[in-house]
């Protein structure tokens, strides 16, 4: 980057859920912005974003030239398609995260933000989490994203900034729509059935409003070169319990009806809640959103996704029709492309490490 030029910015994996919403903010922002994607889901980005439809596997470090910041939001996005095709999960979320790192790092990016997850805590107890407690995960999922993580961070040095966002549950509306993380699926389940489900009262979620992801994203673009490591990032802590009263509450104030709750008592493998002091002191995140506002935000949009049983609001779906399962990537692309998805616009970092500031650990 030169003092008279944007930053240029580019995003693995950003037609998805994440990307979808982050892209048309940080065009906003003055950033210039690349995306290479599968399209596994189609493409809901602006026109004038330049998307290349490829495997991120194939990159090499040409590909990262003239970029001054990689984002990482590709791979498996949840516990279902991890355990769907844990090979899969473990090659997209554990190693492709470090070989794009090592590439980019070669072609001179001099940052990378990886997605990463507060799955990879794993079963906690009445303890809140910053980002030295243990990581305990023991499924495909909690694990390929920790891995992910120790193969960027790696790569830090006083030329390479790496962050690792520790994202919440992310909920709420985007162009990408999705149905099966917690708030959306009780919305859903709300409006359609009047009825929400709750599998297990007890079990707590740091909840990350997709408004609060953006902002995570932009203070980790804007962030001081020196600054790398790891970052929780939600908007707050909840029972599974308090987010179906809260989803249930605004929904019949919305809409006039009245919400039923059915509580069971599912066993979970996933239970913890998380501190986010340490993004709010280095990289300035301030989370600004709850569940109240992503339900809200969710019935402002209903005519922008209308259908909620559309297979493409649910990965696990979208993952099983393509046999991901099998890795064939080509036939993937190819069957996606005859399906009638939106054609790609196929025409698809320079900050210094200060030593006198020390990297965030």
């Amino acid at each position: 980057m030169t003092p008279d030029k944007p930053l240029k910015i580019l995003i693995g994996g950003g037609a998805g859920y994440i990307g979808s919403a982050l892209v048309p903010v940080l065009l906003d922002h003055g950033y210039e912005v690349d995306v290479m994607d599968l399209l596994w889901f189609g493409n809901n980005l602006p026109k004038e974003v330049n998307v290349m439809q490829r495997d991120l596997m194939d990159c090499t470090a040409k590909d990262f030239e003239g970029y001054d910041i990689f984002i990482f939001l590709a791979g498996l996005s949840n516990d279902p398609m991890a355990e769907y095709s844990p090979v899969a999960n473990f090659i997209y979320n554990g190693a492709l995260p470090s070989f794009l790192a090592y590439e980019a790092k070669k072609a001179g990016i001099k940052k990378f933000i990886y997605a990463s997850s507060c799955s990879v805590y794993g079963y906690t107890v009445d303890e809140l989490y910053d980002e030295n407690a243990p990581a305990t995960c023991e499924y495909p999922y909690g694990i390929g994203k920790l891995q992910g993580e120790k193969g960027v961070l790696q790569l830090q040095d006083e030329n390479f900034s790496t962050i690792a966002l520790r994202q919440g549950t992310v909920s709420g509306f985007s162009p990408r729509m999705r149905m099966d993380l917690v708030v959306n699926a009780m919305f859903k389940s709300a409006m359609t059935n009047k009825c929400i489900t709750v599998n297990n009262a007890s079990i707590w979620r740091p909840i990350l409003s997709i408004n609060d992801a953006i902002t995570a994203y932009l203070r980790s673009i804007q962030a001081n070169p020196s600054i790398s490591g790891i970052f929780n990032v939600s908007s707050g802590n909840y029972t599974v319990g308090q987010i179906g009263d809260i989803v249930k509450d605004n929904t019949e104030k919305l809409t006039g009806q009245h919400i039923d709750m059915e509580i069971k008592s599912i066993e979970d493998f996933r239970n913890y809640k998380v501190k986010t002091d340490k993004a709010r002191t280095y990289l300035g995140f301030q989370p600004r959103h709850s569940v109240d506002s992503i339900v809200d935000d969710l019935y402002k949009n209903l005519d922008s996704f209308g259908n909620f049983e559309n297979e493409n609001f649910y990965n696990i779906k979208v993952f099983q029709k393509l046999q991901l399962g099998n890795l064939d990537i080509e036939s993937i692309s190819a069957e996606r492309r005859n399906q009638g998805l939106k054609k790609p616009h196929l025409e698809e970092s320079s900050t210094t490490f200060q030593e006198d500031k020390p990297t965030v650990n």
